[in-house]
């Protein structure tokens, strides 16, 4: 695939708009009389999604299980049951509304607000149509947290219509952009690596590193030598980083998560980190742990990217900043209560094998604290 133009793409259950003016097209799929979670900040940079809604929820800060809790038990108002719900915002907000279109199907909601006065509760999940307006690949996935109270294996929500507009998703500042990009790139690694992941989710995931790799360094200036580095670029290609990211959370929505994300997530909950600033911090060091254990995997995406993988990760934590987890070199309690934390996770630390034990989860937030 060249280019990161709109196009349309159809699955079984899912629809994906992408490409600058999706956000229109998406509009009018969905119609009138929204029901919206969001924010403040994510409402004022797409005001025609707001002018839709004929309700808005505003999702506050906080963990999704507790947030989407709250919700539950003030009493969330989510509109006629056989509607969908629209996220527009970052992964906390969409994993939110996915959190509540579940809780939905196991009668969680009130039944006035699961029918919207009917008395009647919803008999399934509700649908969720997602507008992301980060690179967190949320809107990709089936996976999420759920609101507290509902049951652990109650039927997890994916959104089954994606909006993917660059202009919203890939609107942060560069800073955040690259931490958000550093996310999606874990999610890359992982799906290339994991013992669950498929050929398809392999490949995509393959495509997806290209495109962050040519967003970020660009390509060998004109009149370069062959194998000289590509010059990086000052501003990346925004169309690009957001197609990198839509990718990559088709991929990793395939093939699962993996010790990377243990460890990224345990830093977010336990520490209080951002998400993509925990997820930039940690990856050169991921690579790295990928890379002693697949060193022919690395070495095969390295000769089809403009920047070897191990450098581009460098690059994206370098251009966010380079902090994230630097508390935990100067907190061996917290260090430690992250670590013993992260290694309960047994199964998804074992799907890049070796499992990393309790010395390698250690040195690998050490390194990324460093």
């Amino acid at each position: 695939m060249s280019g990161a133009g709109p196009f349309r793409h159809d699955e079984a259950a899912r629809t994906l708009l992408f490409g600058r003016g999706a956000l229109a097209d998406g509009l009018e799929l969905l119609g009138d009389g929204l029901t919206l979670l969001s924010t403040r900040r994510a409402l004022a940079a797409a005001p025609a999604v707001a002018a839709r809604a004929a309700r808005v929820v505003e999702v506050p800060e906080g963990k999704v299980d507790a947030v989407a809790g709250d919700l539950l038990a003030a009493g969330v108002e989510l509109g006629p049951a056989g509607t969908p719900l629209v996220a527009l915002g970052g992964g906390r907000v969409i994993d939110v509304a996915k959190a509540l279109a579940a809780a939905a199907g196991v009668g969680a909601l009130s039944g006035a607000t699961a029918g919207a006065g009917t008395g009647a509760s919803d008999a399934a999940p509700r649908a969720v149509a997602a507008i992301p307006t980060t690179l967190s690949g949320a809107e990709m996935t089936g996976g999420h947290r759920h609101a507290r109270g509902v049951p652990a294996d109650a039927p997890r929500v994916r959104p089954s219509l994606v909006v993917n507009d660059p202009a919203l998703s890939a609107s942060a500042g560069v800073e955040q952009l690259a931490a958000s990009s550093g996310n999606a790139l874990g999610h890359v690694l992982v799906a290339l690596a994991s013992d669950r992941t498929t050929p398809f989710a392999a490949a995509v995931a393959r495509e997806a590193a290209q495109r962050f790799a040519r967003a970020w360094a660009g390509v060998a200036v004109e009149g370069a030598a062959p194998g000289d580095a590509p010059a990086p670029r000052e501003t990346p290609d925004r169309d690009e980083v957001a197609l990198g990211a839509l990718l990559a959370g088709w991929a990793i929505d395939h093939s699962g998560l993996g010790f990377h994300h243990v460890l990224a997530q345990t830093a977010v909950r336990g520490a209080g980190v951002g998400h993509a600033q925990a997820n930039v911090a940690l990856l050169p060091a991921s690579v790295a742990a990928v890379g002693r254990r697949r060193p022919e995997l690395i070495a095969a995406l390295d000769r089809q990217l403009a920047l070897p993988l191990a450098e581009l990760a460098a690059l994206l934590r370098r251009r966010a900043g380079g902090a994230g987890l630097t508390a935990l070199a100067a907190d061996p309690r917290l260090l430690d209560a992250l670590v013993a934390t992260a290694a309960e996770r047994t199964a998804e630390l074992s799907r890049i094998p070796p499992a990393p034990d309790a010395d390698e989860l250690r040195a690998l937030y050490l390194e990324a604290a460093s």
